[in-house]
C-alpha cells in the first residue's frame, strides 16, 4: 500500500524513500510553532 500524503511529505524531509507508523525519524523543519505556555518550558 502507498504512503498517506503526510509520510511522503515526513519522507521528503528526513531524505527517506518511505517512512511507517511508528517510525523514528530525524528532519529539518521549515518552520515550528510553540505554544506561549509551553514552548519556554520545551525550549529550556
Amino acid at each position: 500500500m502507498g504512503m498517506t500524503m503526510t509520510q511522503k511529505i515526513l519522507a521528503a524531509h528526513a531524505g527517506l524513500d518511505t517512512v511507517y507508523a511508528g517510525q523514528l525519524i530525524s528532519i529539518k523543519l521549515d518552520m515550528v510553532l510553540g505554544n506561549d505556555i509551553t514552548a519556554p518550558v520545551a525550549i529550556k
